[in-house]
């Protein structure tokens, strides 16, 4: 048995590989890297590192073969990079013969009005299309992206945003790592969609569990999306990403990452980490 890892130097694929060493022997894990030598230390843990560029698809036929099973992770970028990126690893996948694809996915990808949404909703049917046994792990929310805000709100600023009364389903990078290697490891995960969503929060709600944290009273600042792209700009942050911030703000405010389910625990096996514990393990 091979397992493949794509982006297993980044933040979630690191964290994928790091569990999956956990559970399966060194020689069934494989990585497909951009630059092998980031992952250097893999390769002295008896990993398999694999040269595979998703700019350059003639690389990913070779780091994909002999592999069983593939974690797709999905690659950073605009849309229409990552939608053409994503096609040519699917692509790859078939021609290599691979046996399974675990791919993460968002919430509600085929309906969803997010931003992000048209990338995953065109990557499944891409993988779809190959005939390969799938599983889609429809990632909702990762907790670490309102690190900045946290730190932020510790800082004594208040918390801002322009998300509304929308509801987010935020869980660890961890608790979404330890899913999809249960995915990759266990059995009777072909052909599968998982909606992964921890408990469904507002802002207020978060601030409030990051305030308790933190020993802080966290204000919440609702402000409309030119109010919200001026002060993200004020802190620092770089102008092509302000429109992607804002989008986000706007898909949450319409609702777009309401995705509940009870699928996140039943492939996890056990409950999901709570969500202050949560935050001290970021904070740490």
């Amino acid at each position: 048995m091979t397992i493949l890892v794509t982006g297993a130097t980044g933040q979630l694929g690191s964290k994928v590989v790091q569990q999956l060493l956990e559970k399966v022997p060194a020689s069934e894990v494989a990585v497909s890297v951009r630059n092998p030598e980031k992952a250097a230390h893999l390769k002295e843990l008896g990993v398999d590192v694999r040269h595979g560029d998703f700019d350059k698809p003639e690389t990913l036929d070779s780091a994909f073969a002999g592999v069983d099973r593939l974690l797709l992770i999905s690659t950073d970028g605009d849309n229409e990079t990552r939608i053409r990126q994503h096609s040519d690893a699917a692509k790859a996948a078939a021609r290599a013969g691979v046996g399974f694809i675990a791919y993460t996915s968002v919430g509600n990808a085929q309906e969803s009005g997010l931003g992000l949404a048209p990338v995953h909703k065109a990557t499944e049917n891409a993988i779809l299309e190959t005939g390969i046994p799938y599983s889609f792990l429809r990632n909702n929310w990762y907790l670490e992206n309102e690190l900045s805000s946290i730190g932020a709100a510790n800082a004594g600023a208040p918390w801002v945003t322009s998300a509304g009364d929308g509801k987010v389903g935020w869980a660890t990078r961890d608790d979404y790592a330890a899913a999809a290697v249960a995915v990759l490891t266990g059995e009777g995960h072909e052909n599968t969609i998982y909606e992964l969503s921890g408990p469904l929060l507002t802002q207020e709600e978060l601030a409030a569990a990051v305030g308790k944290v933190l020993g802080k009273d966290i204000t919440v600042q609702q402000v409309d999306d030119e109010t919200y792209a001026e002060i993200m700009k004020g802190a620092g942050l770089p102008d092509f990403l302000l429109p992607i911030l804002v989008g986000i703000q706007q898909g949450i405010r319409e609702h777009h990452l309401e995705v509940e389910h009870s699928d996140f625990e039943k492939v996890l096996g056990r409950p999901l980490t709570p969500l202050e514990e949560g935050i001290r393990q970021i904070l740490a």
